[in-house]
């Protein structure tokens, strides 16, 4: 049975966040987080931390204030994921605000790889430009950087990912992770490293006078595109990330989004009023993504730089398309791993490694999340590549840095992994199809080494009961403005309920009445028809819901089990 725990409450923080007027659910909610005073829920945009302490800012802010002033051309290798696309976006329309002569392309994921190799170079030489600019990508292009300094190409790279060994020969690189680099923030994504790049740009044009003449272009304009990729891509939500999202949120609120967020938005029938960080990162982030992982990203880029709701509206609805026929993907990919699975008892082992000849290469990293989220082990989903190669996108749990793990199986066994990347929870690789089964039984040996069976224990951590005085659509409300993701979740409670009463709704979900000493309320089960016992303890979330016109509070069950057992 899943253990359900509660987070640790610590008592002093608690009471100062209610001296400082927050309600008591969120201040013990925000206590379990780590805060410990108000101070570090501060959002506004005078907190971000200043670009200084980020490594080589000034000096790319240099080089592309020359690029501009000469009218040199510019060239964005943009990545083909939705924090990649944010990133172009934010490079090309905040230079472009300032004059420079600015292009872009995006890799197709399935014919180039990723990150600018040397055939992206050859593939950039057809637009002529004087400079590449990479986002999102570039830190371990040591190659690609090579081969495009051998064509008289500069490149500038800004980046988010670790990286290897050896960094490339770039005239200049932004990277909060790189060495020497002594920015608080390591957690800042592709868009944010852009964003930040931009901001020294404009102090730099400052002082050389640029808008003596001309008005100043305002960066915050950007910071919807900003907090799109930051929570797409699942980055650690530390304080200055929360300014990112928060930022950018409250200018989607205010009707201030550009015309292809809001197109994707509409498509996806959410109120761009009441958009939440969870919206960006579950309802718009995907249909970004689903460019990048079925078609060409340069479809999602191009939505998010249109000037006219017609144009973003028409490009959304086939983003839209996209993404409900991953989605179908998806779900038969999972039923051909079910199959699989059926002849392995996953509970004894400390990985899974699966592979599919009809599995594409675009979703495999979303199969590889819902298995490891299912049965709870680092899981690695492989899909046919070119050349005798299948490609690999793994998922890890908290217990198995993924990348570092991948590492070890390349060192003991050397010729077994032709490449591979990534960091803690996610990563990537490329082996030889005959390699499989030697590949599943060298992971699984380093997984049983590196993981204990304490690791392996299914737990959802909770943020306990509520009081019944808490449990309001006021407080909904109140938790539905927060930024909540990765490194800073969502609430969650648990308590025991009667079930009073439920019905089989839309086929597939079960509406509920439950009942807490003595006072009712509704809840809804999501993918689950079959009835529940008299009794559960139930994982929950609390949510808005609108019923026309209306807004009543519900609970929305995450987990349930049997409260008598």
């Amino acid at each position: 049975m899943t253990e359900i725990t509660p987070r640790s409450v610590p008592a002093s923080p608690v009471q100062n966040l209610l001296e400082a007027g927050y309600a008591s659910a969120l201040a013990r909610i925000f206590a379990a987080r780590g805060i410990t005073h108000s101070k570090q829920l501060d959002t506004s945009l005078a907190e971000l931390l200043p670009f200084d302490n980020l490594k080589n800012a000034r000096d790319m802010a240099c080089y592309l204030a020359d690029a501009i002033a000469a009218q040199k051309r510019l060239l964005v290798i943009a990545d083909y994921d939705a924090d990649g696309a944010t990133a172009c976006a934010v490079a090309v329309r905040g230079l472009r605000s300032f004059g420079a002569k600015i292009d872009f392309i995006v890799p197709n994921r399935f014919e180039y790889g990723y990150g600018l190799t040397p055939e992206i170079v050859h593939l950039a030489t057809r637009k002529e430009p004087d400079i590449l600019l990479t986002v999102d990508n570039g830190i371990a292009s040591v190659e690609g950087v090579a081969e495009a300094n051998r064509l008289g190409m500069q490149v500038l790279v800004t980046d988010h990912h670790l990286p290897g060994d050896v960094l490339p020969d770039a005239a200049c690189i932004v990277n909060p992770n790189q060495p020497g680099c002594t920015f608080p923030s390591k957690h800042l994504a592709g868009v944010g490293v852009m964003f930040y790049v931009l901001l020294a740009l404009r102090a730099e044009l400052r002082t050389r006078g640029a808008f003596t003449m001309q008005p100043e272009p305002k960066l915050a304009d950007l910071l919807d595109l900003v907090a799109l990729g930051t929570v797409a891509d699942v980055v650690k939500l530390d304080q200055n990330n929360r300014i990112l999202v928060q930022q950018g949120l409250q200018r989607i609120r205010a009707g201030r989004a550009c015309a292809g967020i809001n197109a994707l938005l509409r498509v996806a029938k959410k109120d761009p009023a009441r958009v939440s960080s969870q919206d960006l990162g579950f309802t718009v982030g995907p249909r970004l993504n689903a460019a990048g992982r079925l078609d060409d990203m340069g479809l999602g880029i191009n939505c998010l730089l249109a000037d006219d709701d017609a144009t973003a509206m028409q490009i959304a609805t086939q983003l839209d398309a996209l993404n409900r026929e991953r989605r179908n993907i998806e779900t038969e990919m999972q039923d051909s791993a079910q199959v699989e699975l059926e002849s392995v008892d996953p509970s004894v082992n400390y990985s899974l490694a699966l592979f599919d000849d009809a599995w594409h290469q675009g979703v495999i990293g979303i199969l590889a999340s819902r298995l490891k989220d299912k049965f709870h082990r680092p899981t690695i989903a492989f899909a046919r590549a070119n050349d005798n190669e299948i490609k690999g996108s793994g998922r890890s749990i908290a217990g198995l840095h993924l990348r570092d793990a991948l590492d070890l199986v390349s060192k003991r066994h050397p010729a077994l992994i032709k490449k591979f990347g990534g960091h803690a929870a996610a990563a990537g690789l490329s082996i030889a199809e005959a390699d499989f089964e030697n590949f599943v039984a060298a992971f699984e040996q380093v997984c049983s080494e590196l993981l204990s069976g304490n690791d392996l224990a299914q737990r959802i951590e909770t943020d306990g009961a509520l009081e019944h005085a808490e449990m309001t659509l006021e407080v909904a409300r109140l938790l539905d403005e927060q930024v909540w993701g990765q490194g800073f979740p969502a609430p969650q409670f648990s308590d025991e309920f009667i079930v009073q009463s439920q019905r089989v709704v839309g086929e597939k979900h079960l509406k509920l009445r439950f009942n807490n000493h003595g006072k009712p309320i509704d809840a809804i089960l999501f993918g689950h028809n079959e009835p529940l016992p008299e009794r559960v303890h139930v994982v929950y979330s609390l949510s808005v819901n609108e019923y026309n016109g209306a807004q009543s509070l519900q609970l929305i069950v995450r987990h349930w089990q049997d409260a008598k057992r």
